[in-house]
């Protein structure tokens, strides 16, 4: 029997929007050393709650809200929380992380999970306060944009209320819409907005009335204080402060790795002009950070010139690669106008990026025509076209009624070559690194949970580091270890990875903070099998869901294997595909799955998985 001590709160609130009614629960504690918290109990209760092959967009499916033993707690960026559910974009398991107010406040009010079913009749938000849970009427908020709303609620609630909501994209269904928060904070890229706003739930707000439980709160004070403290001693702690991750733009100019036109190339023309230096030095205005951090990643710019003069938007490296160079514009007062203009909306910039330079892209080839696009003609490097494209996606009007689906059903609705071009992976649009020379960056895209994203296992600069022809076992050893880290430990403990991937932060640190928190001890291993299991899990929801599976949902886009890049310094350079599955087949023994990507008996037995691979086996499916 597990005993509770401390950082979990050990309850979950359950909030049913059809039938106007809440349910706190005192969940089985054998969760807390199984799955830890986060995306480790948002895949739990998906597999044990949710009916096989419901509409994503259906009452029926689960949105959840979920927080771990670590989060808000002070120590090194414990302000995150995850935020998932079954995708309305891939149809397969869909999860986010988010770092505001509300993670913190979420935890204070005692939850480690919210999990919210069924469907208002009209729209609602939803008010927590300790055990205190309203339903309040959200009609007079809803069409209104996340700056908004955020500053409506905020006027209401005290500026140390925690919200999370929704803008034009969630409640139009869009299925890339994300759930914002403060204004720039966007979490949950698989259209957890769309899920938000398919139950008319415009925003959540907690309130944050308690104390969260710790073990040993001086050690755990001490412990935090000590964290710091190393973080801003740690060599690139003043360049990051600086730039963000914004620093690495430039180098993914030099190595040839920066999305250019749809991924087609490595290297940007214009790339000088949009550097983390030019940001600094040029528009950056404020800096923002999650609470309990002391690494901040948000830098505020402010477009200088132009018609967008005075804009403000956060910037990053995946916002502004993505409607960077990935739409051919060198222009930071335009691409930060874009980027404002998408946040308010609650609309996904990375696929939102990939949908619109996806739209140019079938244009230029003839698959679509200005009469399907409302009179449209996008090009490369034309913000005004993208900003059209933006409002053509939101009115679904057109051809931006197949955008608002995303890239995947985008190429299956034209047919023919259109596929080639689609960057997705399992119908996620790729986060913002080209792959024509990074085999390991592309088997992390590949083999994320979520479909492509960088969030599980960002690996570009080790995998360019190792070697661009280094096709080896050792190479995929180190994605599996990275992906346990940053999809595993961080992403149910729940707390910010920034620390230990940008600064060299120990992973040692998060086994001390475990134990004086929650009174237990877990070794690196212990957490390991934890990240394992969640992996194994969240596979076989995806084959649950999917009805069958094969290796060839683990692949990416074919542009990556047959159309090499055209400029840069490894021009005629392109993956090749019997590399790629070696180091596929390669990941899957390493993981214990079979030669088409499901996990083995032997593999689920192990980790405790037993009665879910019954389940599959009573669906016909073969487990080797």
């Amino acid at each position: 029997m597990v005993i509770f001590l401390g950082g979990w709160t050990g309850k979950f609130l359950w909030i049913d929007l059809s039938r106007n009614k809440h349910v706190i629960e005192e969940y089985d504690k054998s969760l807390m050393t199984n799955y830890f918290g986060g995306r480790g109990y948002a895949i739990k209760i998906l597999w044990d709650h949710l009916r096989r092959g419901i509409d994503p967009l259906s009452p029926d499916n689960l949105l959840i809200f979920a927080v771990g033993p670590l989060t808000g707690i002070p120590l090194p960026n414990s302000g995150k929380l995850v935020i998932a559910g079954k995708s309305p974009l891939t149809g397969g398991y869909g999860d986010g992380n988010i770092g505001s107010r509300a993670a913190v406040n979420m935890k204070k009010d005692g939850y480690d999970a919210v999990i919210i079913k069924g469907k208002a009749e009209k729209p609602v938000y939803i008010y927590v306060s300790g055990d205190k849970v309203e339903i309040k009427d959200a009609r007079d908020y809803w069409g209104i944009d996340v700056s908004s709303i955020h500053d409506e609620l905020t006027s209401k609630y005290g500026k140390a209320a925690g919200i999370l909501t929704i803008g034009a994209a969630g409640e139009n269904l869009i299925r890339y819409a994300v759930v914002m928060s403060e204004k720039d904070r966007a979490g949950g890229r698989p259209g957890m907005g769309a899920l938000m706003g398919s139950k008319n739930l415009k925003a959540v707000v907690f309130q944050g009335t308690g104390e969260i439980p710790v073990f040993d709160p001086e050690k755990t004070r001490e412990l935090g204080a000590e964290g710091y403290k190393v973080i801003r001693g740690m060599e690139l702690y003043n360049h990051w402060m600086k730039e963000g991750t914004m620093m690495i733009l430039e180098w993914c100019q030099e190595h040839s790795v920066l999305p250019t036109f749809n991924f087609r190339e490595g290297v940007f023309e214009g790339a000088e002009r949009i550097t983390g230096k030019v940001m600094a030095e040029v528009y950056k205005v404020a800096q923002k950070g999650c609470p309990n951090c002391n690494m901040v990643c948000g830098n505020v710019g402010e477009a200088l010139e132009g018609d967008y003069r005075g804009t403000r938007a956060e910037l990053d490296y995946e916002n502004v690669g993505m409607y960077g160079p990935n739409l051919g514009i060198d222009d930071m007062n335009c691409i930060i106008a874009l980027i404002r203009k998408v946040d308010d909306l609650g609309m996904d910039t990375i696929s939102s990026g990939s949908v619109i330079a996806y739209t140019i892209e079938a244009y230029k080839n003839g698959l679509v025509n200005s009469r399907d696009l409302d009179g449209i003609e996008p090009d490369w490097g034309d913000p005004s076209s993208a900003m059209e494209l933006i409002d053509l996606i939101i009115e679904r009007k057109g051809f931006g009624s197949a955008m608002a689906m995303g890239t995947r059903y985008m190429a299956a609705k034209l047919g023919g070559e259109a596929n080639r071009y689609a960057m997705h992976v399992k119908g996620l649009e790729i986060s913002a690194y080209d792959c024509h020379i990074a085999y390991g960056m592309a088997l992390s895209f590949a083999t994320s949970p979520i479909g492509a994203h960088h969030k599980d296992a960002w690996f570009i600069t080790m995998d360019i580091g190792m070697g661009i022809d280094n096709i080896s076992i050792e190479k995929v050893k180190k994605i599996i270890d990275i992906q346990r880290i940053r999809g595993g430990i961080f992403e149910t403990t729940v707390v910010c990875r920034f620390p230990w991937i940008e600064l060299g932060f120990d992973i040692e640190w998060y086994p001390k903070y475990i134990e004086v928190i929650t009174g237990k001890k877990f070794s690196i291993d212990d957490l390991y099998e934890v990240a394992d299991r969640l992996y194994a899990l969240i596979r076989l929801f995806w084959v649950r869901e999917y009805g069958s599976w094969s290796r060839i949902y683990d692949m990416p886009p074919a542009r990556w294997f047959e159309e090499p890049l055209t400029v840069g310094p490894y021009k005629g350079r392109k993956l090749d595909r019997n590399n790629f599955n070696k180091l596929l087949d390669w990941y899957y023994e390493l993981r214990g799955w079979d030669s088409n990507g499901i996990p083995t008996s032997d593999t689920l037995s192990r980790l405790g998985l037993g009665e879910e691979a019954e389940y599959l086996k009573s669906m016909g499916i073969a487990l080797s």
